[in-house]
Parts: structure tokens; C-alpha cells; sequence
């Protein structure tokens, strides 16, 4: 049996924040936007990579509670409710370009003890993307 990653998915809070960033920002394309009623699910990618990233409504579920979706904004806005590891063959270009975009700075580029190079971003809806060297 021959199992692939097809697509992961993060919460977003703004669309059009989240398109800038994943697009313009990170350079991915944007592959589908569906939008139903006032929430859009945008499905992002690397180009001529065939996974993707899901940038869903994190509380479109109808059984979650208002408590529920009061927890899920708060760990948004903390960066603790979900997170992506990219990787880059130029982490210092890729570390520039977001710095020039605005983007929030979590870690700067750094040697890890356990053998990779990374740094450390938030998306706009407060999600933890760390970009490793490869």
C-alpha cells in the first residue's frame, strides 16, 4: 500500500489575511475557495507540489458550543491550537521575506541541539509555522 499526505488543514480567522500571507507571502497558489454563507474554506499549495493546506473556519462545526468555540479562538490567538512545519532549501531568504512582509517573528533563524536549522513564524490567525533548512 502506497499512503501519501494529501492535504492538512489550519484554522483561519481572516480569508483575505490568510490568501495574502499563504500567497503572496509564502508564494503557495491558492487551489480552491468555497465559500458558504459567511465562512470560506481556501485550499493552498506549494507550486508543482501535490499536497495542500486547508485553510478552514476553525469553529464550522454545528456541534461545537459557544464554549467550544471561545476555547478554540482563545488557543488561536495564543498560537497553541495548530501549527505547520515547512522546509526550505534557503531558510535566510525565506526568514527576509516574511520579516519584510510584517509577518510576527517567533524565533529567528537558529541551529537546533537535535540537528536542524528552523525559525518561527505566526500566520495571521496566530498559527505556528516553523520553516526548517533542508
Amino acid at each position: 500500500m502506497d499512503i501519501s499526505i494529501h492535504a492538512s488543514f489550519l484554522p483561519h480567522d481572516d480569508a483575505e489575511a490568510a490568501i495574502k500571507f499563504y500567497r503572496d507571502v509564502l508564494g503557495f497558489e491558492v487551489r480552491k475557495d468555497v465559500g458558504f454563507q459567511d465562512m470560506r474554506w481556501i485550499t493552498v499549495g506549494p507550486k508543482g507540489q501535490p499536497v495542500s493546506i486547508v485553510l478552514h473556519p476553525p469553529a464550522a462545526d454545528p456541534g461545537i458550543t459557544d464554549d467550544e468555540r471561545r476555547v478554540i479562538a482563545e488557543l488561536m490567538a495564543k498560537g497553541s491550537f495548530a501549527a505547520l512545519t515547512l522546509a526550505s532549501d534557503n531558510l535566510d531568504d525565506v526568514f527576509e521575506r516574511l520579516v519584510a512582509a510584517g509577518a510576527e517573528v517567533v524565533q529567528e533563524p537558529a541551529d537546533q541541539p537535535y540537528g536542524i536549522r528552523d525559525c518561527a513564524f505566526r500566520d495571521p490567525a496566530g498559527n505556528l509555522i516553523r520553516i526548517n533548512q533542508l
